[in-house]
């Protein structure tokens, strides 16, 4: 009779062990809020190589896709890359992009004249760069690292990326960002200068 109560006391802890744990699990990370994330940004170039899920990648898509846009048009467009192949092609072509040899992911960014307020090249690429700093505070948001590598306005960089992921020539590659998870190397820096500050007037 003993033994059997000591059995239904250690059995009923480990049931409450086990129900803790996955209460515990269930439960959403909090998020950290938006202005530690936009301080704790930065430009990640080293990543450790392991893939980037499609769900976060669809989360970061997302983000990039709220940012605001001249009257509404989102002249923007997003192509993602996870294919190694492709990403090696695109390091080896681009000069300062050589670490998507471990980068779980790419998101190049965009521009469409064409859909952009008035049809105008300067809001395109207005537009479709605010789309792109959302995309780097998501990834810091989510725990992940990226860096905006640029191909506009440089003829060469863009011609590699059109030809690398069959862009229209009426599509502005803007940038090619890096995604995937950081290796811990590098660090936010605190870019604050009152100097730059005016107020009232300049």
């Amino acid at each position: 009779m003993k033994n059997i109560k000591i059995f239904i006391g250690v059995l009923t802890v480990m049931v409450f062990v086990l129900i803790a744990s996955d209460c515990l699990a269930l439960q959403d990370v909090k998020a950290p809020d938006a202005l530690t994330v936009i301080h704790s940004r930065k430009s990640v170039r080293h990543f450790t190589g392991q893939p980037v899920s499609r769900e976060d990648l669809d989360k970061i898509l997302r983000a990039g896709m709220a940012a605001p846009t001249a009257v509404g048009r989102q002249p923007w467009s997003f192509v993602v890359v996870t294919d190694r192949k492709t990403l090696n092609t695109l390091k080896d072509g681009l000069p300062y992009a050589k670490m998507l040899d471990k980068a779980g992911a790419a998101i190049i960014v965009c521009a469409i004249p064409e859909k952009a307020y008035e049809k105008r090249v300067e809001f395109a690429v207005i537009d479709s760069t605010c789309a792109g700093e959302n995309i780097l505070l998501a990834a810091e948001a989510m725990g992940l690292g990226a860096v905006w590598t640029a191909a506009y306005p440089y003829k060469d960089r863009m011609d590699v990326v059109r030809k690398t992921l069959s862009i229209p020539d009426d599509i502005i590659p803007l940038n090619v960002i890096p995604i995937g998870h950081p290796a811990g190397v590098d660090k936010p820096k605190n870019k604050y200068n009152p100097e730059n500050i005016h107020w009232e007037r300049w």
